[in-house]
């Protein structure tokens, strides 16, 4: 750290600080997206869930307008979460605040990155105040210090740990699209039909070669749950895979747990493992997870917690939060995670919830959901064409991981200024050789 770098409080170094707090907007179910405290999290927006009018915008928002590269900071439950702003136009909710940096004095990106460090995260706590939900007052806000390097550094500091987001980011929005690759192939074959209406109707069926549309069916025949193909039949999931097959017991455990729980997993993205000593692990982490394990959330199940589990740690672990499902036959994997988390069975779990302030069902609730019963041929070939898309999505989820990582052990290091930039970027650049 040099001379040429200045000790301000915050508010010395703000062009803006935005804060709603206070005020509740009507919400309505779309229009402009509400950027709420729940959504803000590791440093990114999240899918919007609440709107307001596009008609009350004005109204609403009259105590500034956020621009594109604002930063927003949640200052209540939970305390301390950024994120940077997008060109969208987008409104406030309460408990968020939007910062924007004072022009040649505090770069917008380099503030994301400053309020991550582990010493701001300390000082936001140092001047919050409640007992059960930590929250700062926009007066003890102000007052956080800053230490910061001239601008031309900042800015220099921010794009290095921009390139590692950048990516990290690119990652999981293919693997968004590769999930919906799966999911609409799934969607296509067992619950539209599409080739069996084809074959019945004289056609060829799209997109698949002569041999795989000659396993399929050319008409349908009753069932108890109405029409299915020919030679098909319903049944449930627990036919496919077994139920929460192993747990650990006090006498059949590891040292060591990878964890994780339920909070962490969110539409077949896994945010964090965490390994403990068995002996000080929640007393929750006892599911045994294995590669192409499914698992489901049963405690509110509208949050879709839930994934696929490939490249498995040996000591991988989940809650009992999570039903698990293991399917009987490796034909079976794909079409397992794919039937339990579609949103039919999704939105089923969550309307039969029941239990207060935690709606939950039971394990064998999961296990028990409706589900076609291919041709065991039709099964087979389904698995040869998903597997090598869910070995992708694993494949990049991975380099997800080992990109945030790097970002984590850099931030501290470069926003100190105890790294030189050359050789954070030579590091970068090696490992991004390998991305995709």
């Amino acid at each position: 750290m040099t001379s040429e770098w200045t000790f301000a409080p915050l508010e010395q170094c703000l062009d803006a600080l935005i804060d709603y707090r206070g005020k509740t907007p009507e919400k309505t179910s779309s229009g402009i997206p509400l950027i709420t405290a729940k959504i803000i999290k590791g440093g990114r927006v999240g899918k919007p869930t609440e709107f307001i009018a596009t008609a009350n915008y004005d109204s609403w928002m009259r105590r500034g307008i956020p621009k594109p590269g604002d930063v927003v900071l949640t200052v209540e439950a939970p305390l301390g979460e950024v994120a940077q702003l997008g060109p969208e136009k987008i409104a406030l909710a309460q408990r968020v605040v939007t910062l924007r940096g004072k022009e040649g004095v505090l770069d917008n990106s380099y503030l994301l990155y400053l309020l991550q460090t582990e010493e701001m995260q300390e000082q936001l706590k140092s001047r919050a105040t409640g007992t059960t939900v930590l929250g700062i007052k926009q007066s003890e806000l102000r007052k956080v210090q800053l230490s910061l390097p001239p601008i031309n550094q900042q800015k220099v500091a921010a794009q290095t740990l921009k390139a590692l987001d950048d990516r990290i980011a690119l990652l999981r929005e293919t693997n968004t699209t590769l999930q919906a690759i799966a999911q609409a192939l799934f969607k296509s074959w067992f619950v539209d039909f599409d080739p069996v209406h084809a074959k019945a109707e004289g056609l060829e069926p799209e997109g698949i070669d002569a041999a795989t549309a000659e396993l399929f069916p050319d008409g349908f025949e009753e069932s108890e749950l109405g029409l299915v193909p020919r030679g098909w039949s319903f049944g449930t999931l627990a036919d496919l895979a077994n139920l929460n097959p192993e747990s650990w017991t006090a006498r059949n455990r590891p040292e060591i747990v990878a964890y994780i729980d339920l909070a962490n997993a969110k539409e077949n993205v896994i945010a964090e493992i965490t390994k403990y000593p068995f002996e000080d692990a929640p007393s929750r982490a006892r599911r045994v997870l294995r590669d192409g394990d499914t698992i489901v959330g049963t405690v509110r199940p509208g949050n879709r917690s839930f994934a696929f589990i490939a490249k498995a740690d040996a000591n991988l672990t989940a809650s009992t939060g999570f039903a698990v499902l293991r399917p009987t036959h490796v034909e079976g994997t794909e079409f397992v995670y794919l039937s339990a988390t579609s949103d039919a069975s999704i939105d089923y779990l969550t309307h039969i919830a029941d239990g207060g302030a935690y709606p939950a069902v039971r394990p064998d609730v999961v296990s028990s959901l409706k589900s076609i019963l291919p041709d065991s041929n039709v099964l087979r070939v389904f698995h040869d064409t998903a597997a090598p898309i869910f070995k992708k999505i694993a494949g990049n989820q991975q380099q997800a991981e080992a990109l945030t990582q790097l970002r984590d052990t850099l931030l501290p290091r470069l926003i100190s200024g105890q790294l030189r930039l050359p050789e954070a970027e030579t590091t970068i650049e090696n490992l991004l050789s390998e991305a995709v």
